[in-house]
């Protein structure tokens, strides 16, 4: 008996949030109805697509505007990769770090490594050790 209630009770809410969220993206999208099929409005975003039926299928295009700041970011993005596809080849292959280089992140990594016990050991009560001696 008191499953059936537990489940009862999980159904309705289920039902609730999916009704929220139904209404919610009917608020957020309009659709228009034209001669040429229909207009998506997101009225979050201002963005407009267009759908068409063709072939007993929901083709759905970017509007032009769109198209164009989409195009304006892959060529943004090929750039930056191009930029760093360049920066990568002029690395000598095989490049190991200096010592320095390697000391300075071994001592980045050990004060994090500290610092993080430490809130660990905050977190589970356990006392702090007696401070050790820099090693940097």
């Amino acid at each position: 008996m008191r499953i059936s209630a537990i489940s009862i009770a999980a159904a309705s809410l289920t039902g609730a949030l999916l009704v929220s969220t139904g209404a919610e993206a009917q608020q957020r999208f309009q659709l228009e109805q034209t001669d040429q099929g229909i207009v998506r409005l997101d009225t979050e975003t201002g963005a407009i697509t267009t759908c068409t039926q063709e072939n007993n299928e929901l083709t759905c295009r970017m509007a032009p505007d769109e198209r164009a700041a989409y195009e304006k970011e892959l060529d943004l993005l090929e750039k930056r990769v191009t930029a760093l596809e360049e920066r990568i080849s002029q690395t000598p292959p095989g490049r190991l770090p200096s010592d320095a280089e390697v000391d300075r992140s071994l001592s980045i990594m050990e004060r994090f490594m500290r610092t993080f016990m430490g809130i660990v050991r905050e977190f589970t009560g356990e006392p702090n050790p007696a401070p050790q001696p820099d090693r940097t």
